[in-house]
C-alpha cells in the first residue's frame, strides 16, 4: 500500500487525526504540542495521531497529500483543517469545537 493509500485510509477511517512530530505524550515540536492542547481543549477523546518521524514516506506524503508544506495537520470527519496557526485561531473563535461537537 502506497503511503497515499495509507494517509487516505487513516483520514477517512478515523474522525479526527492529528500528523504531528511525535506523540501526544512526547510531542518533538512545540506546533505539535499546541496542537494536542488545542485539541485536548477542545474535547476530542477520539484523537488518532500519525508521528511522521516514524516514518520518512509519511512525513513527505502528508505534505504532498494536503498540498500543505508544515506539520501538524489536522484532519476532521476526512477533511484537511489545516496546521497549528489556522487551529489556534480556529479554537479562539470557536470554530473548532463546533466542529468536533458535530461529529458526535
Amino acid at each position: 500500500m502506497s503511503a497515499q493509500d495509507r494517509i487516505r485510509e487513516t483520514v477517512t477511517g478515523n474522525p479526527v487525526v492529528l500528523y504531528m512530530k511525535g506523540t501526544p505524550q512526547f510531542p518533538q515540536c512545540g506546533f505539535s504540542a499546541k496542537a494536542v492542547q488545542i485539541l485536548k481543549a477542545s474535547g476530542v477523546n477520539n484523537l488518532v495521531t500519525v508521528d511522521v518521524l516514524a516514518d520518512p514516506e509519511i512525513r513527505q506524503g502528508i505534505k504532498e497529500y494536503a498540498n500543505w508544506p508544515t506539520i501538524p495537520q489536522l484532519y476532521i470527519g476526512g477533511e484537511f483543517i489545516g496546521g497549528s496557526d489556522i487551529m489556534t485561531e480556529m479554537y479562539e473563535s470557536g470554530e473548532l469545537q463546533q466542529q468536533i461537537s458535530d461529529l458526535k
